[in-house]
């Protein structure tokens, strides 16, 4: 990062910010120290910013040896990805989509005689991505992956049309039961 930038981002910005924004691109694991390096803070502030991204459900942890890694959480990525295609889609698009996407797995089944690209990668014994058989593999988990967020989106869509994020159904269900 350019240092100038970087100064400009450091006056601009909060810590909090900066450690949210730099574990909003972390995917693989990374150490509290690792972070606030990229986020330009100590390692403490990073520490308390992770555990409160954490007990937000916007961060995952795991235990290496003594030290606690940080990654994003795949809850935040799949509603990331959810509210995007809901910026970029209408609902009738997105249910289409689904439609289209749930036929072709549809097809792979019926054609394969398997229930997953799993299955097909063990029947066929795929190990080449670039054969004929490795792009169905790869299309195919693909394929479920957006039907999954596709899915997730109209979830979504769905609790923000009836107005239960927001309150505005009045409705004061008690929902520590849902599982």
């Amino acid at each position: 990062m350019n240092e100038v930038v970087a100064e400009e981002w450091v006056d601009e910005t909060t810590p909090f910010e900066r450690v949210y924004e730099v574990v909003r691109r972390t995917y693989g694991r990374e150490s509290a120290d690792e972070i606030a390096e990229r986020a330009r803070t100590s390692p403490t502030t990073a520490r308390k910013h992770l555990r409160t991204l954490a007990d937000a459900g916007e961060v995952a942890t795991a235990e290496d040896g003594g030290t606690t890694l940080y990654r994003r959480s795949e809850t935040a990525i799949v509603t990331e990805h959810a509210q995007s295609l809901l910026q970029d889609r209408s609902t009738e698009e997105i249910s289409a989509g689904i439609a289209d996407m749930k036929a072709t797995i549809r097809e792979w089944r019926e054609e394969y005689g398997v229930d997953s690209p799993e299955e097909f990668a063990r029947q066929l014994d795929v190990a080449d991505a670039d054969s004929e058989h490795g792009s169905v593999f790869t299309e195919w988990q693909t394929t479920r992956r957006n039907l999954a967020l596709a899915q997730a989106a109209l979830a979504i869509a769905d609790v923000q049309r009836a107005g239960h994020l927001t309150g505005r159904d009045g409705d004061d269900e008690d929902t520590s039961a849902i599982v």
